[in-house]
């Protein structure tokens, strides 16, 4: 019997989230030409400047994220340099080792 309960609550829970969100969901006045709110050019000039402050935020933000990922990948690539230069390093003693008969180092 709960469980019967349980599939109804699921399913009016699922339907009453599905028809707040139709409900609230509204279009966008941006950049509607017949904005009441928009009309006078103080409202206009104020509306430009709001947009330039926010993409000015929103190009700092993305100049900052850029050269934190930037600072990552390098340190990235010297490790994987050094790392590069450590194997063939290594490479190199066990092909000079096998030339001179330490047949051991030839396996490698």
């Amino acid at each position: 019997m709960r469980e019967g309960f349980a599939m109804h609550f699921l399913r009016f829970a699922g339907a009453l989230a599905l028809a707040v969100v139709a409900v609230t969901a509204a279009p966008a006045l941006a950049d509607d030409p017949n904005d009441p709110t928009m009309r006078s050019a103080a409202a206009k000039a104020r509306d430009r400047a709001i947009i330039k402050r926010l993409n000015q935020e929103q190009l700092r933000y993305v100049q900052q994220r850029d050269a934190r990922l930037a600072a990552g990948n390098a340190a990235s690539r010297e490790w994987a340099a050094k790392e590069n230069a450590r194997r063939m390093a290594t490479w190199r003693h066990a092909v000079r080792m096998c030339e001179s008969g330490r047949h051991k180092y030839c396996a490698r």
